[in-house]
């Protein structure tokens, strides 16, 4: 099985709290543990691929992750979501993002972008 037909489960997130999570994914110790990420096409959400079966125990708040059973989302060259793009285009050293690290990188950024809020 090549990149191309992997199949992949996807975490969808509001943008920014995406965006913060990326941020905190690439500073971390683990460089590589951020995969392909999409954004829709009025960049009001971000997806992260994560490895099949995430779905079945994702419960993070504000947070929704879909089960695709490798039926019409896998690894392609071009993004699968209609008039999307990808933030982070699919590599071969990261093909998804570790759900551990993703459930902790979006923990935090909701955090930061809470006490962003309550600065104002």
């Amino acid at each position: 099985m090549g990149p191309e037909t992997t199949p992949c489960d996807l975490v969808t997130v509001p943008a920014r709290q995406g965006l913060e999570a990326v941020d905190i994914l690439r500073r971390g110790a683990d460089h590589e543990a951020v995969g392909p990420v999409l954004h829709d096409g009025s960049c009001a959400t971000l997806g992260f691929l994560v490895p099949p079966g995430t779905a079945d125990g994702w419960d993070v708040p504000g947070s929704a992750c879909t089960r695709t059973d490798g039926r019409g989302l896998s690894l392609p060259t071009e993004p699968p979501v209609v008039g999307g793009g990808w933030l982070l285009p699919p590599g071969a050293d990261a093909p998804v993002t570790d759900p551990e690290a993703l459930r902790a990188a979006l923990g935090q950024a909701a955090r930061l972008i809470e006490a962003a809020d309550n600065c104002r």
